[in-house]
Order: structure tokens, then sequence, then C-alpha cells
């Protein structure tokens, strides 16, 4: 997959009514990203596709606190083994394929 962000963060939990996992952008390129999105957002939201190791896998991030937030589903999670506060190697573009 070719990339168009590659950026490094530490796996956070953010409970609810369940625990959900997710990593941050850091804020630089949270803002670079901002402006790529312009009119591809839907609900403050935008659609990625992002691999973390050898997992390819379509979400949306979520704005929060001036960056966005990589949600991490649970079947990313067990693939690839990944716990909380773990520091991951994101590689992800912009849509869906």
């Amino acid at each position: 997959m070719s990339a168009d962000y590659i950026f490094e963060g530490a796996v956070i939990e953010w409970r609810g009514p369940a625990p959900y996992f997710y990593v941050p952008m850091p804020v630089e390129d949270a803002e670079d990203l901002k402006e790529d999105a312009r009119g591809l957002e839907y609900w403050g939201q935008v659609a990625v596709t992002a691999t973390i190791g050898e997992t390819t896998f379509t979400t949306a991030l979520f704005p929060k606190d001036g960056t966005y937030l990589l949600p991490l589903k649970v079947v990313v999670r067990r693939a690839e083994g990944i716990d909380l506060d773990d520091v991951l190697e994101v590689r992800m573009r912009l849509g869906h394929d």
C-alpha cells in the first residue's frame, strides 16, 4: 500500500460503554491531513485505509483535541498482538479501496 502518512503513536484507551483503543496522530500530521481531507469528511470523520504490521484495514478517523484518533479494530489488535501503550507505526492513506 502506498502511504500518504506514516507516523508512530502509542495506543490509548477511551472508555465508554465498552473500551475502545486508538492511535492518536501527531498534531503536525493531523494538521496536514485536515487540509488534504477537506471535502472528504463526514460528521467530522475521515475515511482511511491503514496498515499496521502486516494488517491492512479500513476505518474512519475521529477528530479529538486538535488531532485525529485512528480506531483499532479488535481483529487488528489480535492479528498484530497490540496492547495498551504499545507504540505502533501506522501507514495510512485517505479513502477506502
